[in-house]
This record gives structure tokens, C-alpha cells and sequence, in this order.
């Protein structure tokens, strides 16, 4: 059985950073084009503004899987600076401070830095491409 689920471990991979990039990229939504709606409505060069941009270009690139490990670093490091800045000193428990999905979604897209995408991304279809 084990064998078995090993051969789809690469496309679970692929699976994992598509939902991944589909919850994140709902929070650069969120913040930039109010959808789904929110009171949020940040300058686009503040750092809410910002991380709303990286969230949603970032999303989108992570969803296609598209440049996927520098992306992925730029978001893991964006994940990280939001836990530390704004969940924190809060509290140090992140269940209280509400950081819970910032340090999880920092250490996936840290993953994603060293596993790659995945089979089903453009960055596999275009590696493909050049070894032909």
C-alpha cells in the first residue's frame, strides 16, 4: 500500500500548492479588489497594501505554478514577517494571537522552496518542453 501512495506523491504535491495558492490568493483579493467583501480597504503602498499585492500576484503565480520556488520564498518570508509584526506581540501563543495560518502557510510555501511545484504546474510543463 505504501507503494502505492508513494507513486502519487507527486501530484498530491501539486494538489497541496493548488489549494494552498487558492486560499492565499483570496486574501490578496480581499484586501485589493474587496472580494469576498470587507471593510479592508488599504493604500496599495502601505504594507497592508503591499502584502495584499504579494498575496495576489503571488497567489496567482502559485496556482499555475509559475516561478514556483522564488515565489514560494517571497511568500514564506511575507508569512513570516506577518506572524512576527502583527500576530506576536499579541501574544505568544498563536492559537490567541491569530497567527496560527500565517506560520502554516509560511513553512508550506517554505516547503514548496525545496520540493518544487509539483507534476501538474507550467514550471513542469516548460522543464518538460526544454529536455525535448
Amino acid at each position: 500500500m505504501s507503494t502505492a501512495l508513494t507513486a502519487h506523491a507527486p501530484k498530491m504535491l501539486s494538489v497541496l500548492r493548488i489549494v494552498s495558492a487558492l486560499i492565499f490568493l483570496a486574501h490578496g483579493t480581499q484586501k485589493l479588489l474587496n472580494f469576498p467583501a470587507s471593510d479592508m480597504n488599504p493604500p496599495l503602498l502601505s504594507m497592508f497594501g503591499i502584502a495584499g499585492l504579494i498575496e495576489l500576484v503571488g497567489g496567482i503565480l502559485l496556482l499555475i505554478g509559475l516561478f514556483t520556488r522564488p515565489v514560494a520564498f517571497i511568500c514564506s518570508g511575507l508569512m513570516a514577517a506577518a506572524y512576527f509584526i502583527a500576530h506576536a506581540p499579541q501574544s505568544a501563543f498563536p492559537a490567541l494571537n491569530g497567527g496560527d495560518a500565517a506560520i502554516l502557510y509560511c513553512f508550506v510555501f517554505l516547503y514548496f522552496v525545496f520540493s518544487g511545484p509539483g507534476v501538474w504546474s507550467v514550471d513542469a510543463a516548460r522543464s518538460k518542453s526544454t529536455l525535448a
